[in-house]
């Protein structure tokens, strides 16, 4: 992204691309992977379903059809592309719309009262590219982009992103930065974490 089209050789990225958590060596790529781990690693935040909880299987089912379904089907409306193999495979986003209105019919959060990464991971496109016209998940969306650890990360990033460029214009070129926990840390808020990587 500094314009050579060449890879970073400093983005330990197994494709040199981002989002990558560089955690005390463990990394970790791909945004449901990230917030899976982030989760979990925090349990007293409060935003994962454990497991042999009777949830657990429709929370880390949010995750795959996250980055197997809502990801690609964006990507293919973006790029204008339509077949009958894409449509059967990824179905389409009215479908992905209709999915999430279904899930939200009767709940606030996907799984319940309760907001989770699955709601923080689902909701972050819409809350970042538009809102989808339907008032249930555009409800959702509100209330999963309204909270106040989601205000907190949008003001730190906002103030590092100021700060990044004006850095890259000092030196005349953008670099990327992969997440990275200082050595034996465990004093990092989950919350803000969890927000920065979505």
């Amino acid at each position: 992204m500094d314009g050579t089209g060449e890879r970073d050789p400093r983005n330990p990225h197994p494709e040199g691309k981002v989002p990558l958590l560089d955690h005390n060596g463990l990394l970790v790529w791909e945004s449901s992977a990230i917030m899976l781990h982030l989760a979990d690693l925090f349990p007293e935040a409060g935003m994962s379903i454990p497991h042999g909880h009777p949830q657990c299987g429709a929370y880390l089912s949010w995750f795959a059809w996250y980055a197997g379904v809502v990801e690609p089907t964006m990507a293919i409306e973006a790029a204008g592309l339509d077949h009958a193999v894409l449509r059967s495979t990824f179905r389409s986003t009215a479908e992905v719309k209709a999915r999430l209105a279904m899930a939200l019919a009767d709940r606030p959060y996907l799984m319940g009262d309760r907001f989770t990464a699955a709601d923080l991971l689902l909701h972050s496109p819409y809350a970042f590219f538009g809102k989808t016209g339907d008032p249930v998940v555009d409800a959702w969306v509100d209330r999963s982009a309204g909270r106040p650890a989601a205000a907190f990360a949008a003001e730190l990033d906002a103030q590092k992103i100021a700060v990044r460029k004006q850095k890259e214009r000092a030196r005349g070129r953008v670099r990327f930065v992969a997440l990275t926990f200082p050595q034996g840390s465990t004093q990092v808020s989950p919350l803000l974490l969890l927000s920065i990587v979505s």
